[in-house]
């Protein structure tokens, strides 16, 4: 019972802390790609949390899943498992941006995700936080905030020869410059990310390539 008022107590500290937004209603927008492999011998109480936060948050219970991603996250860094503990953040961030509590989901990352992953030195977690704060300050339409780590991702995606994490931002600041209506611009980054994709044999950006196209060419025909 002392761990679970424990746990409470240090969720309301990372995602009340810039206090709550009581604005509401999911947007289409893909949680961070995080996997957290659990053994069986190195299960734990924070595991258990973040399972249950997931099953809440694909059912839509958004508010039950902030709850127990931030009793996941007391857990991991009681344990010192920094690593899972900055990936549940970033997953406490996402469901914060999908409440539309921009603010929350920003200050998540900026003070809690990125200073743990610096501190362990996790470039690829560095990384999957730029991008995220690309995500938000996108859905927040603070476009020179998102192009700007959107960009940062690219660099360090580029370091570490992840041709995923590339494209992935790429097709960000595609969306930034459809957003700004530079649609000569947004085609040539779709084409540089569809062209990688190809050469490097990843699928899964497919769809959203085909989604920018479409939308360019809309956005193209009103004019």
């Amino acid at each position: 019972m002392n761990k679970i008022c424990l746990a409470l107590v240090c969720f309301f500290f990372v995602s009340s802390a810039v206090g709550q937004n009581v604005n509401s209603g999911p947007q289409d927008v893909p949680a961070p790609v995080i996997n957290i492999a659990v053994s069986n011998t190195d299960e734990s109480t924070g595991d258990e949390f973040f399972a249950d936060a997931e099953k809440n948050e694909r059912r839509g219970d958004l508010n039950e899943a902030l709850t127990l991603f931030g009793k996941a996250a007391f857990e991991y860094n009681n344990d010192r498992k920094f690593s899972r503990y900055g990936a549940t953040l970033l997953r406490m961030s996402n469901v914060h941006m999908l409440l539309t509590h921009y603010t929350e989901a920003e200050q998540v990352v900026l003070n809690a995700a990125l200073k743990t992953y610096s501190k362990i030195g996790s470039r690829s977690g560095q990384m999957a936080s730029y991008n995220q704060l690309g995500k938000i300050y996108f859905a927040a339409n603070k476009l020179t905030q998102s192009l700007w780590f959107y960009t940062q991702q690219g660099i360090l995606a580029q370091q570490l020869k992840n041709n995923t994490s590339y494209i992935d931002s790429v097709l960000g600041i595609a969306a930034i410059k459809i957003k700004k209506k530079e649609y000569y611009l947004a085609t040539k980054d779709v084409n540089r990310a569809e062209l990688l994709a190809k050469n490097s044999k990843i699928t899964q950006f497919t769809q959203q390539i085909k989604s920018n196209r479409s939308v360019i060419a809309e956005k193209q025909g009103k004019k």
